[in-house]
């Protein structure tokens, strides 16, 4: 029987299709493995749903010639890219194949992540890269670092459009980097992902400084230090099930809100717990994260920078099956102050919940901004003022609830009612003021203390004094500053009646190209 030439092609189609899906070295993958890491496709198979995988040029190779490339030309030149969907919704997705000239970026490789990007963008669909690579392809030279310049460009494009999420699973070195920065979340794998501008050898030869990979930008490093990554993990597959999580609370774009989901958890659910929870005295310490469980659908909730800046709190969960963000004060943490880290923090937090259309709840236990020489010098009023910046351009839904201290320009600056929240609640053992009573006796009644027989005991005589005149708590609602004093135990039921009223809130900005915010 004669062999039909378009039969020849199918087949020749189907071994190229072979070539591109197993790679050209069964070698290269036994190495991936041996590190403990997954290649690119296992690795969107465990992102995606099960077979919603399409790929897009699958058959590209680039064109570079000298230093060897010409001889050396694989499918897909280092980069697998398509979309595919994560409980049911689409997403799309860029995976650096290591195998592959170690993942590094040359313009074919480039132009694939411009066009996925770009398809992303154009479809209103989350984006999710999945990093593994060396850098900028030397032999390429200069249009590889312009091949970078336009995923920067599509990443900054995109921010508040789409959800845009990178999976740090292997080394991201130089500028390189700066892509994962743009985007809204970094997750990390500890022994196998590094993040840094200059490696450690650079790092050597310029100051002298010795250390390792993971000691310069391993996974700790930027979960604990630098706050570069958000979530981190002990291995690739309980990554990417979080990251599955995180999309299934987060909208496809802006124009969305997030998906809803059913819940058995009744709204009106009444929560007295919390009467113990958080003690009547606001010197002692606890976990506001309990408060937070107590609040939420099912005790569930997704922590964002869980182990940076941990003196407050940032997370996305449901109440009454929607999406909601909560930004908390954490008392077990340095009292709950607000540092340069924390109103970073939070800031970033706010701004990424009112780009993707969710309500944000405030759980105030505040003393106030932190005091210190390193603090001042090292711009806490312009790090402060983000966070000021970021709640007052916030248009979403936003409600504030003083659990305990409620003191001076942290006050202000934790959404309260004079910076626009929608309603500004208080427990009734709220304690909102200039400053805590001691503080202000001092100041106020100096010359009464300094000439009284008994300095002490006039301190506490006027201490008290000023506390019932100021901070009883009742004294801001009698003014207007807080909407409602309500029970701890009713704090549930009051905010999903509250969210519900407010989901069909409207609010616009004045026309403007786009603000200035505080650096």
């Amino acid at each position: 029987m004669t062999v039909l030439p378009g039969r020849d092609r199918t087949r020749e189609l189907a071994r190229l299709k072979e070539e591109s899906r197993l790679g050209t070295d069964p070698r290269a993958t036994q190495r991936q493995h041996a590190r403990g890491k997954l290649t690119a496709r296992e690795r969107i198979d465990v992102l995606l749903d099960e077979e919603s995988f399409v790929e897009v040029e699958p058959l590209r190779r680039h064109r570079a010639t000298g230093f060897g490339l010409e001889n050396k030309r694989p499918l897909t030149d280092g980069v697998v890219t398509g979309w595919g969907t994560v409980h049911g919704r689409t997403v799309f997705v860029y995976a650096h194949d290591f195998r592959i000239f170690g993942g590094a970026l040359g313009e074919a490789h480039a132009e694939k992540i411009h066009k996925i990007l770009d398809m992303a963008i154009a479809a209103g669909a989350p984006v999710v890269s999945l990093n593994d690579g060396a850098g900028a392809r030397i032999q390429e030279g200069v249009s590889a670092l312009a091949g970078y310049g336009g995923i920067f460009q599509r990443n900054t494009r995109a921010s508040g459009v789409i959800p845009q999420i990178s999976v740090m699973l292997g080394p991201c070195a130089g500028g390189a980097a700066y892509s994962p920065a743009l985007t809204d979340f970094v997750f990390m794998v500890r022994g196998t992902s590094q993040m840094f501008i200059t490696g450690p050898d650079v790092v050597q030869a310029v100051t002298g400084e010795q250390v390792s990979h993971d000691g310069l930008g391993g996974a700790d490093v930027h979960a604990e230090r630098s706050g570069v990554a958000h979530f981190v993990y002990d291995d690739e597959r309980t990554c990417l099930a979080d990251v599955r999580y995180l999309l299934s609370l987060l909208p496809g774009n802006n124009r969305e809100m997030p998906p809803t989901e059913p819940t058995h958890d009744p709204a009106d659910r009444c929560c007295p717990t919390l009467e113990k929870v958080v003690p009547t005295d606001g010197s002692r310490p606890y976990d506001v994260r309990d408060v937070i469980a107590e609040l939420v659908d099912d005790g569930q909730y997704l922590e964002i920078h869980e182990r940076w800046a941990t003196n407050v709190v940032v997370a996305l969960a449901r109440m009454d099956g929607h999406v909601v963000g909560l930004v908390a004060n954490q008392p077990m943490s340095l009292a709950g102050v607000l540092d340069i880290d924390a109103s970073e923090k939070a800031a970033r937090f706010v701004q990424l919940c009112d780009a993707f259309n969710i309500p944000l709840v405030t759980l105030l236990d505040v003393p106030g901004f932190l005091p210190g020489v390193d603090q001042e010098h090292g711009g806490i009023i312009r790090h402060g003022a983000k966070l000021l910046y970021a709640y007052c351009n916030a248009t979403v839904p936003r409600i504030s609830v003083v659990l305990r201290k409620a003191y001076g320009g942290a006050y202000i600056v934790m959404d309260s009612r004079s910076i626009g929240a929608d309603l500004a609640l208080a427990w009734p053992t709220n304690e909102i003021a200039v400053m805590g009573a001691q503080a202000a006796a001092n100041v106020i009644f100096r010359r009464e203390i300094a000439a009284a027989a008994d300095p002490d005991a006039t301190r506490a005589e006027l201490v008290k004094r000023y506390e019932e005149e100021l901070m009883h708590p009742y004294y801001a609602a009698e003014r207007g500053l807080v909407d409602d004093v309500i029970t701890p135990s009713e704090t549930r039921r009051v905010l999903t009646r509250a969210l519900r009223m407010l989901r069909a809130k409207h609010a616009d900005l004045p026309a403007r190209k786009h603000g200035n915010p505080p650096q």
